[in-house]
């Protein structure tokens, strides 16, 4: 049996919401952090952080943040693997567009089960990566992460290949697909405006705005003559 099915959907919800939020920050998550990225209140993320503690998934000591333990991590990969070996389904064998799977893997990561999700991975081939680039955690729930680097956070000439975006934000991922921008796509910054103003890149013989926060969800493997 799968250790997920022996937590709730909502339970599994913020385990993999704290390892989200952990990678990104490399340190202990705040409540603040939790309510933000689920879209509830800071006193209902306390709650839930004290059922946490008692089930042995998370540490958390007032002050110091929100952590896995090794058992809360163990569930969120597994949830993880789920959604994301979902979204690659939905894309490729069912045509789905990238901007509307994880909605659908939200709902279905809860309730697949061990054999189907052994089918469904070998049935695209064991794979690495997700629709929008993020790592699929292996069998034995480890991840392999490449170096990639934000694209608001590179300075102008960085080039290099579109790997990674995330996918919370549907509008983003249309907006780009409407532009033809797709994962191994080649962007260079060419020029970045003040204060939070667009970031423009060029992709191919076009020049394109991009917004602070989209610019914030794109991560490139850059070229390495530019690293």
């Amino acid at each position: 049996m799968q250790l997920v099915d022996s937590f709730s959907a909502s339970v599994q919800d913020y385990v993999k919401a704290i390892y989200s939020l952990q990678a990104r920050l490399a340190d202990a998550v705040g409540t603040n952090d939790v309510a933000e990225r689920l879209g509830v209140s800071a006193a209902s993320v306390s709650a839930m952080v004290r059922k946490l503690g008692v089930l042995g998934l998370v540490e958390h000591e007032p002050y110091h943040g929100i952590k896995l333990t090794d058992q809360g991590r163990r569930v969120a990969l597994e949830v993880l693997r789920h959604h994301r070996l979902l979204e690659l389904f939905l894309a490729e064998e069912l045509g789905m567009p990238w901007d509307r799977v994880h909605v659908e893997a939200e709902v279905l990561e809860h309730v697949l089960s061990e054999e189907l999700e052994q089918l469904i991975a070998a049935r695209l081939g064991d794979p690495k990566l997700d629709p929008h680039g993020d790592p699929i955690p292996s069998p034995a729930f480890e991840v392999e992460e490449c170096e990639t680097h934000s694209l608001d956070e590179l300075p102008v000439g960085a080039a290099g290949r579109f790997v990674r975006v995330s996918d919370s934000d549907p509008e983003m991922l249309r907006y780009l697909a409407d532009q033809g921008i797709e994962l191994g796509t080649r962007l260079e910054v060419q020029d970045r405006q003040p204060f939070g103003g667009p970031i423009f890149i060029g992709v191919g013989d076009r020049r394109l705005p991009l917004g602070a926060q989209l610019a914030h969800a794109m991560r490139l493997e850059l070229d390495l003559e530019t690293m």
